[in-house]
């Protein structure tokens, strides 16, 4: 389709590269996995809030990683729903829209590995400093660092967006299925050499103080256990830290994905896939792997489980 088709205000997307009897199938699996991403996190948050026993620093904090979910679904999962029912030739999106969903796309990716970071300051706290857990994070602590981790990511987005936004656009199409900052600054012809200075700066900024900081957090916490002789106490740090670490992972491993095919405009699919794990499969395994961790969870599920089961058997 020739780029003077469109204004310049209107944006052409592209698709995944599915075969069109696909499309159904992928929807409705889609809207169920969304729909039990928006249940299961927004139900552990009420849950959290309402139990006066979770009222703890580690599941406060842990509130933050599951609004960011909520919020990183949102910017994706209906946009892709809409698109997979809607011809190819009228999946477009405005301009200023691109742009809202690319900084809404890159702040979700900044705060998930901000987030992660200051629950790994409260696990260190608690195996290393256990005599002063209860004196360093309280409710005050716990509110400071939820601050930092949704504030930081805020100038560093709105700089790397802001880079793209100045450039002149002399093309319409977008080689993705939703629009990210790569995708705003390869509509220009100018340039863009600012872009990727900064634009790696970025990433090394964020990328580097993220495993950093983890690393040296569990190195720490590493050296506390094997120095410990208290088995019950290894064996809770390592079932904590275990479920942050398998976070952590899946989340390092996705970014590093789409920042390496960015690199191989040949393996566009395959960046699609990387960025819908990201966006779709990381917050629906953060509910369960967060969720199922939580004994006060457990026996909810496991009393609605009760409660459908007494009734499905009165029903007959």
């Amino acid at each position: 389709m020739e780029n003077s088709t469109f204004g310049k205000d209107i944006l052409i997307l592209e698709g995944f590269n599915i075969p069109s009897q696909s499309y159904i199938p992928c929807f409705i699996l889609l809207l169920i996995v969304y729909f039990f991403i928006m249940v299961s996190n927004i139900g552990l948050v009420v849950l959290i809030l309402r139990s006066s026993s979770l009222h703890q620093p580690m599941y406060l904090l842990l509130c933050n990683m599951s609004i960011n979910d909520v919020f990183g679904a949102t910017i994706i999962i209906p946009h892709v729903l809409r698109d997979l029912l809607t011809p190819d030739s009228q999946r477009v999106i405005r301009y200023m829209d691109c742009v809202v969903q690319a900084f809404c796309v890159h702040f979700h990716a900044s705060a998930s590995h901000t987030v992660l970071m200051i629950m790994a300051f409260d696990r260190y706290v608690a195996i290393c400093n256990p005599l002063r857990y209860a004196t360093i994070m309280t409710h005050r602590m716990v509110l400071v660092l939820s601050v930092w981790a949704w504030v930081i990511p805020l100038p560093l987005v709105g700089i790397l967006i802001g880079l793209s936004v100045r450039l002149s656009r002399c093309r319409v199409n977008i080689v993705h299925f939703s629009c990210n900052n790569a995708s705003l600054f390869k509509l220009s012809c100018e340039s863009v050499l600012i872009n990727n200075i900064y634009g790696l700066g970025y990433t090394v900024v964020l990328l580097g103080s993220s495993i950093g900081s983890v690393t040296l957090t569990y190195l720490r916490i590493a050296m506390v256990c094997l120095r410990s002789k208290n088995k019950t106490l290894n064996r809770k740090a390592l079932q904590t830290c275990a479920t942050h670490l398998a976070v952590y992972a899946i989340l390092l491993v996705s970014g590093f994905i789409i920042i390496i095919l960015h690199r191989f405009p040949q393996l566009a699919s395959h960046r699609k896939v990387a960025s819908v794990m990201l966006h779709v499969v990381l917050p629906a395994l953060n509910a369960l792997i967060y969720g199922l961790q939580i004994k006060e969870v457990r026996q909810r599920v496991m009393a609605l489980f009760r409660k459908s089961k007494v009734a499905s058997m009165d029903a007959k």
